[in-house]
């Protein structure tokens, strides 16, 4: 994280907290005799002091009887790149303790958060043990030199899983968390193991909080962040902070996303800080409740009765897939994630989340093959019933490599991008095993996937898209119908997952909440109400209906010896209820979130059901509290059932929509009126207020070939369809910025129109230019502005888009010293320098350079494509792939990007009211669009497969119009090509602005002194950065958790930085993956 990272992490705790909070970033901050927060050795630094209350009357004489406002020093242990080991830390933290009392008073008190970072914890069974204890030890190790050296001190130790998205073993021994698919599972695990073992060690040791001027308490619950959500979750996980201070440890309420509305205040019931002698004791409660949890979740009786009484295979062996009886299935095989694999499934102990880990492949309900009907429903005995000489199952407890998994090579975390590694992993398992004839054994595959695309989908709405996790899905089916000989294919409908939300609303079932949001964050944390959880609601039926019209199109039906039949039993699913009307707990695993025996048992029986039930007249609803008793093939068709065998009708593919005329867009914005009066403030400025629009560039601004249809077109300049400058025609029909802006400002200045620069406007971009020209088209952009009389250039406001660097990166292999990524940013800064001197009243756009990998795979069988685009960026296109000058290209393309990044967050363009530079990054994760095929699409290209066409320029103007309109901090990071007309956001009555660095923070707090509770406006670009406080919120809590923002920076800013390469690279094959549909999303 750079330096404004850091700003606005402060800025954000201020904001929150009261502007009397002091920023700092000293390990431990304390109060002066005026009550205010001050670094050591350093003068205070003088705030409002509206929000903050006065020290209590009288100091505390016990320290369970500590008030917040009695704590006149903060300190913080376990951070990232502290200093030492904890050890080291907390002798450093007496010394500093000590001094301090010594030169004041020693009837200070002090508040210690120590924090246990889980990313120090290996997952992996061999491993775990050994790693959760040493981390356990050196928490007991400092705690005991604080006890002997800390007096009138409360110590609050801190579990904080979160910090990076890798493991930190740089001894390379953490294999398992390698594996990416399993990270999040492992992770979850591991802050429950640690967490379980701290509070274990602590209740032991009693002497800890047996003292009157020193305790040390455990936060009942760990602080969970994601590291790739980094505004987000620093906001959350300082209210979950201050929360966690405050209230009893009992019946803790979890901070959500959307809880920033409240800050929590001591009451007069309960007014001091938490210990373990004024607040109840977790491991108290857990036993006070247990008599009240759900059943348990092994039920002895997890056999079924089937009532099938011909059970015999066909005469002969058939020779079609729709004359299948389930007698004539020799071999079973499944693919998919957890669900599959069977985490937790035969789990005994409700409360041992480190069960889940376990894969109980044996009962899984699709593959797994322990003991028989009468003790295990799965598939696989069922269909035992009909062929004792069935292979293929999993047995035991395992992962997909072990020899019992057998052709279950389902694997936790799997999304459906994993699909077509399991499906070439399966084939050759079939293909080498002597188990298995290949080619004349009739086999049974089941594929359920989609759980964890959807658990992800609000991280990357575009990636985890209905249409490309169903296309994700269809190319490894589309593997096993072209490589696989007598298969019958089961596609599981993905479940309807937002019922589940159910069991972790009712806190009375204790279910683990924390760890869910590690598992499957999109699910869990979505407040009820939210639009977001509205998105999950239409994601998921999305997913659902995109997998049938995949089924429905019969691609799958070419030959008899092949199909894929949709089985829809869990499409509507109904939580199973407990006679008091709660979740009934034990259909699920520990964490409740998978699934138990108990439900794997109901899930055996609904896919049977729905194999020997019709096509088009399937169950598609599951009530688990009815159960569901297994049927019977039908006497008259004794087949499992396919689509041609239940004489159905293949709805086909959907329609083709009507020939595209044009690249317009339909505009639906209401608020469009300018300000009242001209702001002051660029921070205040609304789309009607800009009246000028101005842009610098390359090619891509002089809109080079975007309406070519041959070589000879080629080189004009369609410069009046230019994404960021041009204003031919009318929205309707042309969509680019200035046209936008239009519908706000009809008199806008400065559009190009037209070809060529006989009406160039403001837009001054030369094809071929490098960043070295910018600063020259800058002073001619000036010059021209102020010498146009339709300008007023003091008192207009203006609109500037800067786009380079594509040629500086094409050429970067010819000239390494001139066009290297030091010198990219010292040229940018001299053109942002010339902007910020010389232009009043401007709004600078720079678009971070595109990630141009992606253009390699845009190729087409003409002579522009196969000559021209070698030619035009030859040091992206022309080296192989895995050579080591296409790593150094990628290197210099994500080095450009960062340049461009710091220099922007440096504050350098801050300091003026009527001057802001904005980064747009829509282009940071470029991805290639496709057609329906999954190939490049080519019409988003000109006839180089270079330069992007009229249709591609239509989709960067609303791209950068959508970008204008998200908080800095929360733009969308990658392009969302798909030529939907009704794709550009608006602003609203909330957030009527553009936004930029600054009105993207929080607006400060307003209170009312008739609750306990201090309302936060969420973002808001419309509410005065005036607070107006309470005396409800003490100076401790301002300085206190001022100053834990910060070191929360600190650390997160160590993690970010270290993992930023690897996150990188993981977001470079993700992207490279990818696949944008043309017909939206």
């Amino acid at each position: 994280m750079d330096r404004a990272g850091l700003i606005l992490l402060a800025t954000l705790a201020v904001t929150l907290l009261g502007p009397c909070a002091h920023i700092t970033d000293a390990s431990y901050i304390h109060k002066a005799p005026n009550n205010l927060p001050v670094k050591e050795s350093e003068k205070t630094e003088s705030y409002m002091t509206s929000l903050c209350s006065p020290a209590a009357a009288l100091p505390a004489s016990s320290v369970h009887a500590l008030r917040p406002a009695d704590i006149a020093v903060v300190s913080t242990m376990g951070i990232p790149h502290s200093h030492g080991s904890l050890l080291e830390q907390a002798e450093d933290l007496a010394l500093s303790f000590s001094n301090r009392q010594a030169r004041e008073t020693d009837r200070d008190w002090g508040l210690v958060l120590l924090f246990v970072p889980v990313d120090s914890v290996c997952a992996c069974s061999q491993q775990a043990r050994t790693q959760v204890e040493s981390a356990v030890k050196e928490v007991e190790v400092a705690l005991e030199v604080l006890l002997k050296k800390l007096h009138h001190s409360l110590v609050h130790v801190v579990v904080w899983s979160g910090l990076s998205d890798v493991p930190s073993h740089q001894d390379r021994s953490c294999l398992c968390m390698e594996e990416k698919a399993k990270q999040r599972l492992q992770r979850a695990v591991s802050t429950r193991a640690l967490q379980e073992s701290l509070d274990s060690v602590l209740r032991r040791q009693r002497r800890l909080s047996e003292r009157e001027d020193f305790a040390v308490l455990l936060h009942a619950s760990p602080v969970v962040t994601d590291p790739e959500s980094f505004s987000s979750d620093t906001i959350q996980l300082i209210l979950q902070l201050w929360t966690n201070l405050l209230q009893p440890m009992t019946g803790q309420t979890e901070v959500k996303d959307n809880d920033i509305n409240s800050i929590s205040c001591p009451t007069d019931e309960q007014p001091f800080l938490r210990t373990q002698l004024n607040s109840p004791s977790p491991h108290q409660e857990r036993s006070s409740t247990n008599s009240r949890e759900a059943s348990p979740l092994i039920d002895p009786i997890m056999g079924s009765e089937l009532p099938c009484t011909d059970r015999s295979p066909s005469p002969t062996v058939p020779t079609s897939v729709h004359e299948l009886q389930p007698g004539d299935i020799k071999v079973v095989a499944a693919l998919g994630d957890s669900l599959t694999a069977a985490n937790g499934v035969g789990a005994k102990d409700p409360n041992n989340l480190l069960l889940v880990m376990n894969e109980y492949r044996g009962l899984s309900w699709s593959i797994g093959g322990d003991h028989n009907l009468t003790t295990v429903t799965t598939l696989p005995n069922i269909l035992k019933e009909f062929n004792p000489l069935l292979t293929g199952f999993s047995t035991g407890i395992g992962n997909e490599d072990s020899p019992k998994a057998f052709l279950n090579q389902a694997v936790p975390g799997a999304t459906s991008s994993d699909m077509t590694t399991q499906a070439r992993v399966l084939i050759d398992k079939m293909k080498n095993d002597s188990r298995v004839d290949f080619q004349n054994d009739w086999k049974l595959i089941t594929m359920f996937i989609g759980g964890n695309d959807l658990c992800d989908f609000c991280t990357d709405s575009v990636y985890f898209s209905a249409n490309n996790v169903v296309g994700r899905i269809r190319e490894a089916l589309d593997i096993l119908h072209r490589e696989v000989p007598r298969a019958l294919v089961n596609l599981a409908e993905l479940l309807h997952i937002v019922p589940l939300r159910q069991l972790h609303q009712d806190k009375s079932i204790n279910c683990p909440t924390w760890f869910v949001n590690i598992v499957c964050p999109c699910v869990v944390k979505p407040n009820e109400g939210s639009r977001e959880l509205q998105s999950l609601q239409d994601m998921n039926r999305a997913y659902q209906s995109k997998m049938r019209e995949l089924v429905d199109t019969g691609r799958y039906d070419t030959h008899d010896n092949f199909t894929v039949v949709l089985q829809p039993f869990l499409r509507e699913v109904y939580l199973p209820l407990l006679e008091d009307g709660r979740p009934d707990r034990s259909f699920f695993s520990p964490d409740c979130f998978h699934l138990s025996e108990k439900a794997h048992r109901l899930m055996a029986s609904g896919i049977w059901n729905n194999m020997v039930e019709p096509v088009g007249n399937k169950t598609f609803s599951q009530d688990f509290s009815a159960g569901v008793p297994l049927q019977c093939p039908s006497k008259t068709i004794p087949f499992l059932r396919t689509a041609h065998n239940s004489n159905y009708t293949y709805q086909g593919p959907p329609p083709s929509p009507p020939p595209i005329t044009n690249w317009g867009s339909d505009f639906s914005c209401v608020n469009t009126a300018p300000s009242e009066t001209v702001p002051t403030s660029v921070h205040r400025l609304k789309p009607g207020d800009i009246k000028v629009v101005a842009a610098v560039g390359d090619s891509l601004t002089a809109a080079f070939g975007a309406k070519a249809k041959n070589l000879l077109q080629l080189r004009t300049e369609n410069r009046g369809v230019a994404w960021s400058i041009g204003g031919d025609e009318t929205l309707q029909t042309v969509t680019t910025l200035p046209n936008i802006l239009k519908k706000f400002n009809p008199n806008i200045q400065g559009m190009s129109k037209g070809d060529g620069k006989g009406q160039t406007g403001f837009n001054l971009a030369v094809s071929g230019a490098k960043i070295s020209g910018i600063p020259g088209q800058i002073k001619n952009l000036i010059d021209a502005m102020k010498k146009n009389s339709a300008v007023d250039f003091q008192n207009d406001w203006k609109l500037v888009t800067l786009f380079i660097g594509g040629n500086d990166l094409c050429q970067y292999c010819n000239d390494r010293a001139t066009l290297s990524p030091k010198n990219y940013s010292s040229h940018m800064m001299a053109s942002l320098d010339l902007l910020y001197n010389e232009v009043p009243r401007v709004m600078v756009n720079v678009l971070g350079i595109l990630e141009i990998i992606g253009l390699r795979r845009v190729k087409r069988d003409s002579l522009g494509c196969n000559l021209l685009q070698k030619n035009v960026c030859p040091c992206f296109i022309q080296p192989g792939e895995d050579s080591m000058e296409l790593s150094e290209i990628k290197r210099i393309n994500r080095e450009l990007q960062t340049e461009t990044e710091n220099l922007i967050h440096s504050g350098r363009y801050d300091s003026r009211e009527d001057f802001t530079v904005v980064l747009q990054p829509f282009f940071k994760n470029s991805v290639v669009p496709v057609n329906t095929e999954g190939k490049p699409d080519n019409t988003y290209f000109s006839v180089d497969c270079f330069h992007f066409s009229a249709r591609g320029h239509a989709d960067m103007a609303v791209a950068l119009w959508n970008n204008m309109l998200e908080p800095v901090g929360q733009k969308q990071t990658y392009n969302n090509f798909t030529n939907d007309r009704n794709s550009i956001k608006c602003p609203t009555e909330e957030q009527p602005y553009i936004f930029t660095n600054i009105n993207s923070l929080p607006a400060v707090p307003t209170t009312t002194t008739t609750t306990t509770t201090t309302t936060i406006q969420t973002p808001s670009t419309s509410t005065p950065l005036n607070p107006t406080c309470s005396d409800n919120v003490p100076v401790w809590a301002a300085a206190g958790l001022a100053v834990t923002g910060l070191l929360i920076g600190w650390g997160l800013t160590w993690v970010l930085l270290s993992c930023k390469e690897k996150r990188n690279r993981r977001k470079v094959k993700m992207v490279e993956e990818r696949e944008m549909k043309g017909t939206g999303f």
